[in-house]
Order: C-alpha cells, then structure tokens, then sequence
C-alpha cells in the first residue's frame, strides 16, 4: 500500500520529465510576452540593481572581512605554489 508521501511524490510539475517541464515554463514565457507582462531589463536598470545590491552586502562588515580574508590566503597560495622560471629558460 502506498503512502501519502509516496502518491504526492507521483504530482506535480516537480515530477514531471525536465524536458517537458522546460516546455511548460517556455510557453508560459511566450504568453507572459505576448500579454505584454514580461520585463527585460536595459543595461542601465541592470546596472542599478548589480550598485543597490552591492551596495546592500558591502555594508556587512563581518561578510567583507571573510571576502578579503580568503582572496588573501588564496593569494599566498598561488605565490608559494608556483615556482619561479629559471633564468636559462628565459629567452632574450
């Protein structure tokens, strides 16, 4: 006999093949087009929510810190992992 969580694991869009669930969301965007509901954003809107968002994270403090801590140690590793050209395998 099966459960309820086995019969709702059977519904759904999220059960569906990808390929059909990639058709349904296609059509859906034609038709949000075609009704004139769809937005595509121009360069300067996307600029303006990238600076609101960046704005946004870079007032936290504790997040840049541990930003700039792991491009630094990352740095140090890439410095002390590679080891210089000898000067014989430069050519003039």
């Amino acid at each position: 006999m099966s459960t309820h969580k086995d019969r709702k694991a059977l519904r759904g869009f999220a059960s569906m093949e990808e390929d059909r669930q990639r058709e349904i969301a296609r059509m859906g965007g034609r038709a949000s087009h075609e009704k004139g509901r769809a937005h595509k954003f121009t360069s300067e809107e996307a600029r303006a929510a990238g600076r609101k968002g960046g704005e946004s994270i870079s007032q936290n403090r504790a997040h840049m810190s541990e930003i700039g801590r792991r491009g630094g140690k990352r740095r140090q590793e890439v410095a002390h992992s590679t080891s210089p050209v000898p000067a014989s395998a430069v050519t003039p």
